[in-house]
């Protein structure tokens, strides 16, 4: 499968999917020092998003999740690159400050979490595909 989308944050990976219907709020939701998400009942307790890429609705909650993007980032906890459905601008100022790659416009209920994904950008175009 292959996806086009918007580009929020250019970069190239190639890695892991995880994936959530729920929106995430990095503030007091994803640990910074561990990249473990915390909050309470969500889809992902207990899981990591470092070094994957992190695939969900819509960001939520505070602006400094902004900066605890940032932080997972400089503690090696970041994930891969972030795909959303639509990129709300929390998450985009975390993605731009911290240089993780960031597209929208995703079909994200088309993804797994397992899945390898290859994010690739294209100019001001993104192209989100799978790989065996």
């Amino acid at each position: 499968m292959m996806w086009r989308g918007r580009v929020i944050y250019s970069g190239s990976v190639t890695g892991q999917a995880i994936v959530t219907r729920m929106g995430i709020s990095f503030f007091g939701g994803v640990d910074p020092d561990t990249g473990i998400v915390v909050e309470r009942g969500h889809e992902l307790e207990g899981q990591s998003i470092a070094g994957k890429i992190l695939v969900f609705p819509t960001g939520k909650g505070s602006t400094v999740g902004s900066y605890t993007l940032y932080r997972l980032k400089a503690n090696g906890k970041a994930p891969l690159a972030i795909v959303n459905r639509e990129c709300e601008t929390i998450t985009a100022v975390g993605c731009i400050i911290a240089e993780i790659p960031c597209v929208d416009h995703i079909p994200v209920q088309q993804v797994s979490s397992g899945m390898q994904l290859r994010i690739a950008v294209d100019g001001e175009e993104a192209v989100v595909d799978t790989q065996p």
